[in-house]
């Protein structure tokens, strides 16, 4: 079966598909996030800082640390990427003992990240374009690292499976060449928006299966690809993961977190219960009230998401007897109880 192992000092998590489902947290990007973006431009890691400790919190396996910010003073990320990248590993694995995900295009800022990292952890990425090959697979090989193979090439992202097929394919062969096993290659199909394509669910099951079955790979992706641009994205991320899980798929890069409920909303809220006569008591905090009402948190806690999986980890016998979904499930504190409960958090099973 296959197994690939990736490490941080002390912890090890196991992508496979005899093993529960493994999150990547994505939170930690500048990508499409412009205060980040600036804060780290900045020299201010505080919202990295925060978005680590609330990660794990909401069940990440792995972190994925992306340093990929166009500084306006140097607009050059072979200069600005590797450093950049350097301090957010230092002082990610200093609050948090995951494996880490090292996400950047920048070969340079690949390798400071792994010169930098603490134990085995996952590269990411190479595509089936020959210059990035030949950049990366090198570091893959000298580090002794798992990577995440995208399937797209020179001709870019193909709309056809058997095309995304082929290019997996070839990078899981050219890493042979290179000695890189393929347990060590993580394959992401390239997830497709349904709302541009209506086949982009039923494609990428079927994909997900011929990479098992043919090339016996681990697999991820970006799993909010597959809502964009739709209403209630979650919705349709609650469904597509345990689906893919289903379909063989055994990991994704994702948020972990559900967002706090905005201020605005909860400001909505009590105008509409003032309006309606009803009187909130004085002295009642934003986070009773969003519970109270429920209408989310202000805290950090796991997104629908998370209880799919766990629950799509239960259904395919990949979390024995239900523990995770039970502890999962268990409010905090209950009394008389410790941390798994009067029996360990363990369902048992009927004869």
């Amino acid at each position: 079966m296959t197994r690939t192992i990736v490490e941080s000092k002390t912890k090890t998590a196991i992508i496979g598909f005899d093993q529960p489902f493994c999150v990547i947290g994505e939170r930690i990007n500048p990508t499409g996030r412009k205060k980040l973006a600036a804060e780290l431009e900045a020299g201010d890691f505080s919202t990295v800082e925060k978005d680590a400790i609330a990660q794990v919190a909401c069940g990440a396996t792995m972190l994925d640390v992306n340093a990929g910010v166009v500084y306006n003073s140097n607009p050059n990320p072979n200069e600005t990427e590797p450093p950049l990248m350097t301090k957010m590993i230092e002082l990610v694995q200093g609050l948090v003992d995951v494996p880490l995900c090292i996400d950047s295009s920048v070969p340079a800022a690949l390798e400071a990240g792994l010169a930098a990292a603490q134990g085995r952890p996952l590269l990411n990425s190479v595509t089936g374009e020959e210059d990035r090959l030949e950049l990366v697979l090198p570091l893959v090989k000298k580090y002794n690292v798992p990577v995440v193979a995208i399937s797209n090439d020179d001709t870019g992202i193909s709309e056809d499976p058997d095309v995304r097929f082929a290019v997996a394919k070839k990078i899981v062969e050219r890493a042979a060449d290179f000695g890189i096993p393929a347990h060590d290659i993580v394959v992401d199909p390239l997830v497709m928006p349904i709302g541009a394509m209506a086949t982009a669910g039923l494609q990428v099951f079927a994909l997900v299966r011929r990479l098992r079955d043919e090339l016996g790979v681990n697999t991820t992706c970006g799993a909010s690809n597959i809502s964009f641009g739709l209403p209630n994205r979650h919705g349709i991320n609650n469904a597509f993961l345990p689906m893919a899980m289903a379909s063989g798929m055994t990991s994704a890069i994702m948020n972990p977190c559900a967002l706090p409920t905005p201020l605005s909303k909860i400001a909505e809220k009590k105008a509409e219960l003032e309006a309606a006569g009803i009187v909130i008591p004085e002295g009642m905090d934003d986070e009773t009230f969003c519970r109270l009402m429920g209408i989310g948190s202000r805290e950090s806690r796991p997104g629908g998401e998370m209880s799919a999986i766990r629950a799509a980890n239960f259904l395919t016998d990949n979390d024995p007897s239900g523990a995770e979904w039970i502890r999962f499930n268990r409010p905090p504190g209950v009394p008389g109880e410790g941390r798994g409960g009067r029996d360990g958090g363990r369902r048992r099973r009927r004869a």
